[in-house]
């Protein structure tokens, strides 16, 4: 069973984790992100020893190892009844990270949209990421190398993930606007996009 999915995609700053985070408190909407799925994991398996030892060592954690870890942390939020593939969607940030993750998910997801939080102006994302990095007390983060290095990142290993799922999946939503009214414009489009299936399998029906 490919469980149903909506995908969160933006630039750093753009507020993906702040949409994920609404979204979930919806009945039938289920939040996970990457983070979520580190702070998860049991480190006494063997997936989670292998995980250990890159991040440990400062190195990238191969894409096999963090999809590996993400159906363990699945597979426990299952069992304990807190995602209820028969009737949640999945809305998912920060994981795929890159299209090799996206191929080795294809089994598992069944994605129905990716949102496209787009804000053009740099100058405020850059803003946003201090800011955060202020609150969180994380002033490493709040250096300007370490967020053109992440901006970076995002359009090399990250956008190229818009290419792979293509313009049928692909929303664009404005992430400069205000966070409700981002949240508004997702879920008019989740609205759209269910009542366009409900037509089809009607006149599936009636041919």
């Amino acid at each position: 069973m490919r469980w149903r999915a909506i995908l969160l995609f933006g630039a750093p700053g753009s507020g993906k984790g702040t949409q994920g985070k609404v979204l979930g408190t919806i009945p039938a909407f289920c939040h996970i992100s990457c983070g979520d799925v580190f702070r998860g994991m049991d480190l006494r398996t063997q997936v989670g020893q292998a995980f250990l030892k890159y991040s440990s060592a400062g190195q990238l954690v191969p894409d096999e190892v963090t999809v590996d870890l993400w159906r363990q942390h699945m597979a426990h939020l299952v069992t304990l009844g807190k995602f209820k593939p028969e009737i949640d969607h999945l809305v998912l940030d920060g994981i795929p990270r890159n299209v090799e993750q996206a191929k080795l998910l294809e089994s598992d997801l069944k994605v129905e949209a990716l949102f496209h939080l787009v804000c053009h102006d740099k100058a405020k994302l850059e803003d946003r990421l201090k800011r955060r990095a202020l609150r969180d007390n994380r002033l490493d983060d709040a250096s300007d190398s370490v967020i053109h290095d992440r901006l970076l990142t995002y359009e090399k290993e990250t956008k190229p993930v818009l290419e792979y799922y293509g313009k049928k999946i692909v929303k664009e939503v404005d992430a400069e606007q205000f966070p409700f009214e981002v949240t508004r414009d997702i879920l008019n489009q989740v609205q759209s996009t269910k009542a366009s299936k409900t037509k089809r399998a009607v006149a599936g029906v009636g041919i």
